[in-house]
């Protein structure tokens, strides 16, 4: 069975495909994995939230493509509090979404570990948010220094969060494709007794 894009995507990593992009998308790093070990790759759905509010939240789980695989891209202006818990990831995970990027914070870490449903964010805060501004959907917005629009790719795992703009994901994904192939050579290479000095050419460095 062949792979798909994503598939390779999140294979790859968000590292190699920040290097196949040309070293560009990455978000920042203070952004973290809350569920160590799972990787994602999709479509962003973007959604900005009223500060201290994740009404939009709940709006674009509502709307998105019901198995559709795409990641819910949120921003939460820095407010110290829960924009997504465990109800709200359990609604996510019906709805097919594959996972959540927040640039703010989340709560119910021990249950989202539990559920095992990709989740990033700055951290977490136990304050609750509230449920009463609509917020914006489908907006290209600025992810943790990084612009996003809908349906860019999200390559998100344990280091951290590559975005590519969705006019440029074929020759991303050839490039991440070459990548894999090369990484690989160069692991034979490397069990066969060669040096990185050699095999990166970087002798004449030194």
């Amino acid at each position: 069975m062949t792979e798909t894009a994503f598939e390779t995507f999140r294979r790859a990593g968000s590292a190699t495909v920040h290097e196949a992009y040309g070293r560009k998308g990455d978000v920042s790093p203070a952004i973290r994995a809350i569920c160590p070990g799972l990787a994602v790759a999709g479509p962003a759905l973007t959604a900005i939230c009223a500060r201290g509010d994740n009404l939009a939240i709940h709006r674009a789980i509502a709307e998105a493509e019901p198995g559709g695989g795409q990641v819910l891209v949120a921003i939460g202006h820095g407010e110290a509090c829960g924009y997504l818990g465990d109800i709200l990831a359990e609604a996510a995970l019906q709805r097919g979404l594959a996972g959540v990027v927040i640039d703010g914070f989340c709560r119910d870490a021990a249950e989202l570990r539990r559920m095992g449903f990709p989740v990033w964010s700055r951290g977490l805060a136990i304050r609750g948010a509230t449920k009463t501004a609509p917020g914006t959907l489908g907006q290209t917005v600025q992810f943790g220094g990084c612009p996003v629009s809908p349906g860019d790719l999200v390559v998100a795992d344990d280091d951290g969060i590559c975005i590519v703009p969705r006019a440029e994901i074929d020759s991303v994904l050839a490039g991440t494709r070459a990548r894999l192939a090369q990484e690989q050579a160069l692991r034979r290479d490397l069990a066969a007794g060669a040096l990185t000095l050699d095999l990166l050419d970087l002798r004449k460095y030194l």
